[in-house]
């Protein structure tokens, strides 16, 4: 069975906004990302397991906020105290996530299907996101992540490396459409290209 992207309709390639007179390397770009594994990894209260001898990819679960955990494959997010969103591109590293934590310490939960992800990128992605959503991006560092809202809507923001600034937003998969609109709607002032 294939999977249709939450975006499949309404994301067209090409270049839009203001870009006439501006070089195509300057402008913004967005892009959907797809086929990654997302699974929400949620330490019990009651759990005496320890987090330092628990090991996804190489990469540890980091209870700091904001925090993100990475390699070249997979990335792990803070997203509450005791709680984590692991994406990788590694679809197998379900297996060793079952495997690793039980049931009697831990819920996992498979949302790979469930979100709609954008990424956006250059120098003006921050001026975009600061448009719809009411977080200092001027502090938000190479690593860093977030919860917020996004013109009313719930996204996770991830900042992939800021030289140029890369950004993934997460959300729903039903608030996709509305996200992709606002999200390109908020860029057409600082041209963009659509990948």
């Amino acid at each position: 069975m294939t999977s249709i992207s939450a975006l499949e309709k309404i994301h067209l390639k090409g270049l839009f906004g203001d870009y006439g007179d501006k070089n195509e390397k300057d402008l913004l770009k967005i892009s959907e990302t797809k086929d990654l594994l997302i699974i929400q990894i949620v330490q019990y209260k009651n759990s005496s397991t320890s987090l330092e001898s628990l090991k996804i990819d190489d990469l540890s679960l980091k209870n700091e906020a904001l925090n993100v955990s990475s390699n070249f494959d997979t990335r792990i997010l803070w997203n509450g105290p005791n709680n984590w969103l692991l994406v990788s591109k590694k679809k197998d590293l379900l297996k060793e996530i079952v495997r690793k934590f039980d049931e009697n310490n831990f819920a996992v939960t498979n949302l790979s299907n469930s979100r709609a992800i954008i990424e956006l990128e250059g120098e003006n992605a921050k001026e975009v996101l600061k448009k719809g959503c009411p977080y200092n991006f001027n502090e938000l560092k190479k690593d860093n992540c977030l919860n917020s809202t996004f013109n009313g809507m719930s996204v996770t923001i991830d900042l992939l490396d800021n030289n140029p600034n890369k950004i993934r937003i997460f959300t729903l998969r039903s608030f996709g459409e509305s996200l992709y609109h606002s999200i390109t709607d908020n860029c057409l002032e600082f041209g963009y290209k659509s990948i």
